[in-house]
């Protein structure tokens, strides 16, 4: 599949806000539209804790909304929100009709996050949704996964889409707001 990627890409970056570590809290989730690096918009939705609903909440904050027929692709700050609630990246991708793409400060330590999921309800379906998500790829600076698009195009449109380091400014700002929100001050790392 060749995509074309356009001068000025747009892409929404979603993040969790800060939470509780307690069971079931509910999980801010911030999605903020970028045109290249310029915000354009924002949107606010919620997840629960290690809860299964992180897939139908970034569709619901999109589809039938003003921004899902602008965007080129759709970003993730990893692939899970509110702890272990984990999006289904392939699911997210048919659903939305966009390359849908989990970037990563680093590769995962896939023992760690295996481990970390025995101590979660449905393991297993959980570890599916991580290997649905398909290879980690590195290239450009970036870790990511993807679905809906080839590694050297998601490559492009990261790069278009960062100003500087190696984090998109959609995540970028989605983690800034979203500390906002929920402390008061917005956080250094993003």
């Amino acid at each position: 599949m060749s995509m074309r990627l356009p001068p000025l890409p747009r892409a929404v970056g979603f993040d969790d806000a800060p939470f509780a570590r307690r069971a079931g809290v509910r999980v801010g989730l911030a999605g903020v539209v970028c045109a290249g690096t310029r915000f354009e918009g924002l949107v606010w939705g919620h997840v629960r804790r290690d809860g299964w609903t992180a897939t139908d909440e970034v569709c619901r904050l999109l589809v039938g909304g003003k921004f899902l027929p602008q965007l080129h692709l759709v970003l993730l700050d990893g692939l899970a929100f509110g702890g272990f609630n984990l999006v289904d990246l392939p699911r997210l991708a048919h659903t939305l009709g966009k390359p849908c793409v989990a970037v990563m400060r680093r590769p995962p330590d896939l023992d760690a996050v295996e481990r970390a999921l025995q101590h979660l309800s449905r393991p297993k379906a959980r570890l599916e949704l991580l290997r649905r998500a398909g290879p980690i790829h590195q290239r450009g600076g970036f870790t990511f996964q993807v679905q809906g698009a080839e590694p050297e195009w998601v490559e492009e449109a990261l790069q278009r889409l960062t100003d500087t380091g190696r984090v998109p400014e959609a995540l970028r700002l989605a983690h800034l707001i979203g500390s906002a929100v929920m402390t008061g001050e917005s956080t250094k790392r993003a």
